[in-house]
């Protein structure tokens, strides 16, 4: 994989040896609030079955860049493509933009699944009955085929015996998994993640992250907004760090993560390996407290 640059100066797409088209291709992005650039031109490419990281303090427009992503936040200016489709947005014979509607919007979103910090669940229906709702209001599945695929996905998250639980009965991590596997019953061809174990306590994060691993394992390509540098290292194909809007810094995870060349990457790493270490500390502490 290579990475040439334009006439601009700016980086080009990352590029595979046999030519294949990426899933997913930002060029450009940019994106205000009230004034206030949050995203300042960001390039980005994944390719199928890839996980990227995105990795920076907050504030650094992560979660607005998978927002954007996902059409939930429109762009100012840039182009971003998920599987050769132009994202909100058709391009007449002169290149000029025109907004897709709602309707094609919601048709473009069906092949993305998000999860998100907090879970978002229905809280007056079971775990099943959370998974099979999008399928059958969506896409017109069936109930009985609907009802299959939730039981099976409830498995593959781990919750083959909370079918029938209610969010208000299932612990953080577990009401975590639903969702994910809720994201999943669309059948995406692309997740995103974002920052889907800040809300957790730190005894249920692992249960979470094995789901991802599983899902990366199985050749699901993923964006995923994270601060688990663990995660980052052991399952990421390639780490991007963002901040103040802009890409600083993006390899694999040994070239950010170990041999990071941005001090602005540096800094946030080594602020992270500090928060570990104390959260290491603390957990012992815990240890030896509690009785035995």
């Amino acid at each position: 994989m290579t990475t040439t640059t334009n006439q601009q100066g700016r980086p080009d797409q990352r590029t595979r040896a046999d030519g294949s088209q990426p899933l997913v291709r930002a060029v450009n992005v940019t994106k205000s609030f009230h004034g206030n650039e949050v995203l300042k031109g960001i390039d980005l490419t994944v390719h199928r079955g890839e996980v990227v990281v995105l990795l920076g303090p907050s504030g650094s427009g992560k979660t607005t860049f998978l927002r954007c992503i996902n059409q939930l936040e429109t762009i100012d200016g840039g182009r971003i493509w998920v599987d050769g489709d132009l994202m909100g947005y058709r391009e007449d014979e002169k290149g000029h933009l025109h907004h897709l509607t709602d309707k094609q919007v919601s048709a473009q979103r069906r092949d993305i699944g998000m999860v998100f910090q907090r879970f978002n669940l229905f809280p007056h229906k079971t775990a099943l009955e959370n998974v099979m709702e999008a399928p059958m209001q969506v896409k017109g599945v069936s109930k009985a085929k609907a009802r299959a695929r939730g039981l099976e996905l409830l498995e593959r998250v781990g919750l083959a015996d909370k079918p029938k639980a209610y969010p208000g009965a299932l612990s953080g991590g577990q009401q975590q998994r639903v969702a994910i596997a809720r994201a999943l019953a669309m059948d995406p061809k692309l997740m995103l993640f974002d920052e889907p174990t800040s809300a957790l306590d730190p005894e249920l994060v692992g249960e979470v992250l094995r789901v991802m691993r599983d899902l990366a394992e199985a050749g699901m390509t993923m964006i995923v907004v994270t601060h688990e540098m663990g995660f980052a290292r052991e399952v990421a194909d390639h780490v991007v760090f963002m901040d103040a809007g802009v890409v600083c810094e993006e390899g694999t995870a040994r070239d950010v993560i170990s041999n990071p060349q941005q001090e602005r990457t540096r800094s946030f790493l080594r602020r992270m390996r500090s928060e570990e270490q104390q959260e290491r500390r603390d957990e012992q502490e815990q240890e030896q407290v509690e009785p035995a």
